[in-house]
């Protein structure tokens, strides 16, 4: 697979009557990748052109960790984990190279687990908002997803994604593209399934994020979403002072009830909470693959039930619903 060749859903959306978001998606990827937007790309492209690039390497999404499976030397496994961390910090996954595990900050394989118990993939067009690496949309797609089209605007996360990828089929129904929710036009009505998965609480407007949502989604379609939640049985928000577990960048933090009336408000139905569970160190933690701050360094010394901040610590919950 060549870097960033997303020829094959430029196709299908063109066959799907799609072609004129097809063509600004296009154009917004490319100027989204132009190289002095980021000092550090030409750095990660010069660390994909150095994968090694054996015979017959497939993938196999079918476990907890997405798999390019193949056989390397000794010396190239070495010299892989170095041209790997070259794009550290890895943070959704696990993943593994060639027999070369790597472990991520978020053990997102239990997440996956809360998802695929509520939620049927197959045959199914997906829009994955958020989507990070793409280590959810692999699942997806082993779980029977048709097309997975994820949107994410970090580059790290990009290349992250085309490490994986170009050891797949040259048709693989796959694609991030370096992009926000601000791509989904108005009346796009046109994926079966939409994903936003830890992205409410960073929109300075949950009620826009969840509109664009439901535009992306054909009537009846499903939204799953996935959120920090506020534990509380009253319609009710929280909205930090400054910093939320040492980030800036959370607005808002409702309660499930506060959740279910904006999903509603917003023109969803049939809600169903899959899933609140807190979230703790056996799921998110610092490892050799993102060495930086985690989950013990945002909470409380003395109460782990609290952020350091002295808010309720994270808690999240999953929910599904179907666009009306």
């Amino acid at each position: 697979m060549s870097l960033f060749d997303n020829s094959h859903l430029w196709k299908q959306l063109h066959s799907m009557d799609a072609g004129q978001w097809a063509d600004s998606l296009q154009q917004q990827s490319e100027a989204a990748l132009l190289p002095d937007k980021h000092g550090k790309l030409n750095h990660w492209i010069a660390a994909w052109n150095q994968l090694p690039a054996p015979t017959g390497a497939k993938i196999d999404a079918s476990g907890d960790a997405v798999s390019v499976q193949g056989s390397i030397s000794a010396e190239e496994r070495e010299s892989l984990r170095e041209t790997l961390m070259t794009l550290h910090p890895w943070r959704k996954g696990p993943f593994n190279f060639f027999g070369l595990p790597l472990d991520t900050e978020w053990r997102s394989n239990l997440k996956w687990d809360r998802v695929a118990a509520g939620v049927d993939f197959r045959e199914r067009l997906v829009l994955d908002v958020g989507c990070g690496n793409g280590y959810y949309g692999w699942r997806m797609l082993n779980a029977g997803a048709k097309m997975v089209v994820g949107l994410d605007p970090m580059p790290m996360y990009l290349m992250q994604f085309e490490c994986v990828r170009r050891y797949a089929a040259d048709d693989v129904p796959h694609f991030v593209l370096p992009l926000t929710d601000s791509a989904i036009p108005e009346r796009l009505h046109l994926f079966d399934v939409t994903v936003s998965m830890g992205v409410l609480y960073h929109r300075t407007s949950p009620i826009d994020h969840l509109q664009s949502l439901w535009e992306s989604l054909r009537p009846r379609g499903t939204l799953v979403l996935e959120t920090l939640i506020l534990e509380s049985d009253s319609e009710t928000v929280l909205v930090p002072v400054d910093r939320y577990a040492k980030m800036r960048n959370v607005w808002f933090i409702p309660s499930v009830p506060m959740l279910i009336r904006w999903l509603l408000r917003t023109g969803f139905r049939d809600i169903q909470v899959l899933d609140v569970s807190p979230t703790t160190s056996s799921e998110q933690r610092r490892t050799e693959w993102m060495t930086f701050e985690s989950l013990s360094d945002f909470l409380h010394p003395e109460d782990d039930t609290r952020t350091i901040e002295g808010y309720p610590g994270p808690r999240r919950a999953l929910l599904t619903a179907t666009r009306a």
